[in-house]
């Protein structure tokens, strides 16, 4: 798989992890265009890592990821150490969401991005937790992979939703913090 600046990167073999098709990957990065650079940013269910490599790419200062396969954590490893300059930082997780995301109590990222098996019940539970440990700063987004089909965007105490894209079966849904849209 290729990704900013024609970068390859390793992929785990048949279908372990689902990539973010390249349609929605550009979208995302077409619309956090300019909150990027420097920026720290959290890839929740991480696949392949191919967000957090684009963000590594585009300028972040920090890339953090959870995936609880271990063979999708080594190739995440793998890809990021290619992709970060010395300046930049990133820490893969390995274990499941629900229990790692309290590994990062105190922490703070501008952008977290969320893209789950779209059949699983983590939607709900996760954004709970980010805003119960207050992860997103103020200012920051979350942006939520989905399919409606599987998973409609519900309110989530401490968040809004600030806006939605559909691109064909895949839905982008973001959030912000409530007090940074007044």
């Amino acid at each position: 798989m290729r990704i900013y600046g024609n970068r390859e990167l390793k992929t785990l073999t048949g279908q372990e992890t689902r990539p973010t098709t390249g349609k929605v990957r550009q979208a995302l990065f077409n619309i956090w265009q300019g909150k990027i650079e420097h920026c720290f940013w959290l890839d929740l269910c991480t696949g392949n890592g191919i967000m957090g490599g684009e963000a590594l790419c585009r300028g972040a200062q920090e890339v953090v990821g959870i995936e609880k396969n271990s063979k999708a954590c080594y190739i995440i490893k793998e890809n990021w150490e290619k992709l970060a300059q010395p300046e930049q930082k990133f820490k893969v997780l390995k274990g499941d969401v629900l229990t790692k995301i309290s590994n990062l109590k105190g922490q703070k990222f501008d952008l977290i991005y969320f893209d789950p098996p779209y059949k699983s019940n983590l939607y709900e539970s996760v954004l709970e937790m980010i805003a119960q440990y207050s992860l997103l700063k103020s200012g920051g987004e979350i942006a939520v992979e989905h399919e409606i089909k599987y998973w409609e965007t519900t309110p989530i105490e401490g968040l809004e939703i600030c806006r939605q894209k559909v691109y064909s079966n895949t839905s982008l849904s973001f959030y912000t913090t409530k007090e940074s849209n007044p």
